[in-house]
């Protein structure tokens, strides 16, 4: 076999060109969704912005369309979808660390979002164009009609009435953690 035969056989993996407007499309609503979700969170002055959306959600189209492209079992199918899950939590808990320098956890909501986009990314690979816009519509909801409920939550309601973290430098003052647990009397 010769060179180019080689490199040909390397690319015939959509020998069909109905196969590569299929993957093109299904990589391409994905790039889109995760754009869409991607601009809101740049508008809002968040760290992950387009880009960054744009390429977790074609990454995880990306990877379920190889595998089922190989052919995979369901079973195979939903290792593959554990992996991606597992991979953005932990771009999610950079996002996370990175900006914790004022003892304060932020970020969660720049990993949450992150981590809904590859579940976009994975719904428009896998075929289920119509759920991944419905889950982008969702989120896009949540990120900009929601956003002056959790302001005037901040504002209107004491942090522990609706469940908000503490900043981290007022636990640390609160004592030591063998207070706060009831302990049996030995016998």
């Amino acid at each position: 076999m010769r060179w180019w035969q080689a490199v040909v056989k390397d690319f015939s993996d959509l020998p069909e060109l109905a196969q590569v407007v299929r993957i093109a499309v299904r990589l391409t609503v994905a790039a889109l969704l995760g754009g869409v979700l991607g601009f809101e969170r740049q508008r809002s002055g968040k760290a992950a912005g387009l880009r960054t959306h744009m390429l977790v959600a074609l990454g995880a189209a990306l990877f379920v369309l190889i595998a089922q492209q190989a052919g995979t079992t369901v079973s195979d199918m939903s290792r593959v979808i554990q992996g991606i899950a597992t991979g953005i939590g932990f771009i999610g808990g950079g996002a996370i660390l990175k900006q914790a320098d004022h003892h304060e956890v932020k970020g969660l909501t720049t990993a949450a979002g992150l981590w809904l986009t590859a579940a976009v990314g994975i719904a428009a690979g896998i075929g289920h164009a119509a759920s991944a816009v419905l889950g982008t519509v969702m989120a896009l909801i949540i990120l900009s009609s929601l956003h002056g409920v959790s302001r005037w939550l901040d504002r209107n309601v004491a942090p522990s009435d609706h469940g908000a973290a503490a900043p981290l430098d007022s636990i640390k003052t609160q004592g030591n953690v063998d207070d706060a647990i009831p302990h049996q009397p030995t016998q």
